[in-house]
This record gives structure tokens, C-alpha cells and sequence, in this order.
């Protein structure tokens, strides 16, 4: 199984299990992680499910599409690493992926 770590803003860290093909926010949800809010439910019509992608981790997520640019303007705190997570898709490269989630969503 790949194993994703989701870092709150306090430092906590939770190590999940996700399934190949669902996405980082998918994960986050059916593992009750903390931060991830979801409100579109992974239609990337929101920005509840912002991430910091780890520095080592940037290049295997890739970049944001123009879609997930244009969510990321209403998120909060955005910085060079943000992505939204429902539009990080899990495959065996991410695993052991390290992704922080902000003070709050939105």
C-alpha cells in the first residue's frame, strides 16, 4: 500500500494508507485527517483540500493545471508548493508523499 503523511500546522503527523488511483484528498477523508475539509468533494470548484507539497516531493506531484491555479487564488496562505489536493492523484512514485496542511482552509 502507498503511504501518504499529512503534517498539520502544530507539527502532528498522521501516516495513512491510500489506493492507488484515488487522490490525496480522497485519502484524507476516509482517513479522518484533520484540515482537509473537502467542500466540493474533489470537483475543484473549491480550495478546502490546500496542501504544502514537501520541497523532495515538488517534482513528483507536478504542477498545478490552469483549473487548480485559478481554485488556489481563493485558498488561504498560498505559497510556491500549494496544490490542492483532490488534483494530486495517488500512484507508486508518491509513495511515502509528506504534505502540510495550513492553519485553517479557505
Amino acid at each position: 500500500m502507498i503511504q501518504i503523511t499529512f503534517i498539520d500546522a502544530e507539527g502532528t503527523s498522521r501516516t495513512v494508507e491510500a489506493e492507488e488511483g484515488a487522490t490525496v484528498m480522497e485519502t484524507a477523508i476516509r482517513n479522518g485527517v484533520p484540515g482537509i475539509e473537502a467542500e466540493c468533494g474533489g470537483a475543484c470548484s473549491c480550495a478546502t483540500c490546500h496542501v504544502y507539497v514537501a520541497e523532495e516531493w515538488e517534482a513528483a506531484t507536478g504542477q498545478p493545471q490552469p483549473m487548480e491555479e485559478d481554485m488556489l487564488d481563493f485558498a488561504y496562505d498560498v505559497r510556491p508548493n500549494s496544490r490542492l489536493s483532490c488534483q494530486i492523484r495517488v500512484r507508486p512514485e508518491l509513495d511515502g508523499l509528506v504534505v502540510h496542511t495550513p492553519t485553517r482552509q479557505g
